[in-house]
């Protein structure tokens, strides 16, 4: 598949260095669906890191499975590092993992708006260290600005797990 394709190299830094440092994590995710978890879980042994997913692509899923608190949510909206954060300390939280990994965005091609245009995408990345997000703007259809998502994350859960 062309997306695993893309993405191979750093997937199996990021397998690598997780098995190395015996470091767990989780996945909480929007727009990319559950196709960062798929990513993750094609690797064999990534049973040894990889605790669980979660696609929680509505308001209410957030709220109830990763603890967003619905003022956020009103203030901010879902498609902010805001909520990316608070996605990425949930799933840890709730998880018990030593990483959290959040993905929320416009993946296309409809749904956007001038402030929040389609390919816009915030990345949150939660470890004992604190929460870091990453905005991230793509230009391409639906899935291919999925699968960027699904890179940059895995370029945060890299940078994310050298630190720890």
């Amino acid at each position: 598949m062309e997306i695993e394709e893309e993405v191979e190299g750093v997937l199996r830094e990021v397998s690598a260095l997780l098995k190395k440092k015996e470091l767990s994590l989780a996945t909480a995710e929007s727009c990319t669906g559950g196709m960062l978890a798929n990513l993750l879980t094609n690797i064999s042994g990534s049973s040894t890191y990889f605790d669980r997913g979660v696609v929680s692509y509505s308001n209410r899923s957030k709220m109830e499975l990763l603890g967003v608190k619905r003022e956020s949510l009103e203030k901010w909206g879902a498609v902010s590092p805001q909520i990316a954060m608070e996605m990425a300390v949930g799933i840890k939280e709730r998880a018990g993992v030593d990483m959290g990994i959040s993905t929320t965005g416009v993946a296309g091609p409809t749904g956007g708006s001038k402030e929040k245009p389609v390919g816009l995408v915030f990345i949150g990345c939660a470890t004992k260290n604190g929460v870091v997000t990453k905005r991230c703007r793509w230009m391409k259809d639906r899935l291919g600005n999925k699968a960027e998502s699904c890179r940059a994350a895995l370029e945060l859960i890299l940078a994310g797990a050298q630190k720890l």
